[in-house]
């Protein structure tokens, strides 16, 4: 017997619908809270591990499962969007010329795209279920993608605390709906980790105390895209060329060898510029250039300030005295935070042999 969309189940229908609108991943969770899940973000929070990233304490008391967020919902529909790159995001390791921006951030900004896609998914499931109540989560809300994903099926929260899919490596955007409607639980993921520590041992900044547990104070895309003040001495020379987040512990999975390209959302393919961006273009923009450069993009949101201290610091670790001419004009920028960061990379260039 062939199935038709009439002697589908929900959950069968769902998941195509999922995947004819970008989707690589779809899975269906419980909304119940969970209580280890719970415990682990408390004492996390506990222990300071969040940095400055207050929002995550603040409503850490509904962050900590779907129930307690929402009481009415039933089903968790969990979503996975893939951005896996078309090339090693390695490659550029040391490179005085060109700068290293985070494979994630170099298309289009994914929280317009994710959002838009599971707003249209979210039509079609109140058309399916008129009387139901659903909400769209993307990044925004205290919502833990993560666990819910590991719940829903879609992977395992990996050693370096991210979501690992066996299909699509450790390049998944996660998005979720909550959904009053009761459906069928997929089976959860399981930990293939094993004894593989690889994204441990890449890690620049020792960032992970334990596998399973990040410190995002040390962790270089906390660092340099959530850290407001100057980036902590002690990070800088581990940052190297990095200018808008890491990585490292992703790109060394193992898992990724089994990641196509092909399954990557067009609207994640790479900006012109962005793959090997020269630092000697990006320490020129001011706000309107950064603005221009990076509209649509999830860089945008860290503004030209912060941006630039980033390529400061890169800057300084790439030994390229032909930078010097305009690090040293940034040492009078209007920024402090920037101009102390220029003056860094100026200290660093001229000490260079």
């Amino acid at each position: 017997m062939v199935n038709t969309p009439s002697t589908l189940s929900l959950e069968d229908r769902l998941k195509a619908k999922a995947r004819e609108l970008g989707f690589a991943a779809v899975g269906v969770a419980p909304a119940d809270d969970d209580a280890v899940r719970a415990e682990r973000l408390h004492e996390w929070l506990g222990e300071g591990l969040h940095g400055t990233m207050g929002w995550m304490e603040d409503r850490a008391d509904v962050r900590q499962g779907p129930s307690s967020m929402w009481p009415e919902a039933q089903s968790v529909i969990a979503l996975g969007m893939s951005y896996a790159p078309d090339v090693d995001p390695l490659a550029l390791e040391g490179d005085a010329e060109k700068a290293r921006i985070s494979v994630y951030s170099q298309g289009r900004d994914y929280h317009d795209v994710l959002k838009k896609a599971a707003k249209a998914l979210a039509r079609w499931m109140v058309e399916q279920e008129p009387d139901s109540q659903l909400k769209v989560f993307v990044d925004t809300a205290p919502v833990m993608e993560k666990p819910l994903g590991e719940a829903a099926g879609l992977g395992w929260q990996g050693k370096h605390t991210n979501l690992v899919s066996r299909e699509h490596g450790s390049w998944l955007f996660l998005g979720a709906i909550y959904w009053t409607v009761p459906l069928t639980p997929d089976a959860p993921g399981t930990d293939r980790c094993g004894s593989c520590r690889a994204c441990q041992d890449a890690c620049p900044t020792d960032a992970f105390p334990q596998p399973y547990r990040l410190d995002a104070r040390r962790c270089i895309s906390y660092l340099t895209i959530e850290h407001k003040g100057p980036i902590p001495e002690e990070f800088r020379k581990a940052i190297g060329n990095r200018i808008y987040g890491c990585d490292d512990c992703l790109a060394v999975c193992p898992w990724n060898k089994f990641a196509e390209t092909a399954a990557r959302h067009k609207a994640f393919a790479p900006r012109d510029g962005l793959v090997e961006p020269q630092l000697a273009e990006l320490l020129q923009l001011d706000d309107a250039d950064f603005r221009a450069k990076f509209s649509g993009s999830p860089i945008k949101r860290i503004g030209r300030n912060r941006f630039v201290r980033n390529c400061l610091i890169a800057a300084g670790n790439s030994g390229n005295v032909d930078l010097l001419e305009q690090v040293a004009a940034l040492c009078r920028d209007e920024d402090e935070v920037v101009a102390e960061a220029a003056q860094w990379a100026k200290a660093e260039l001229t000490a260079s042999p």
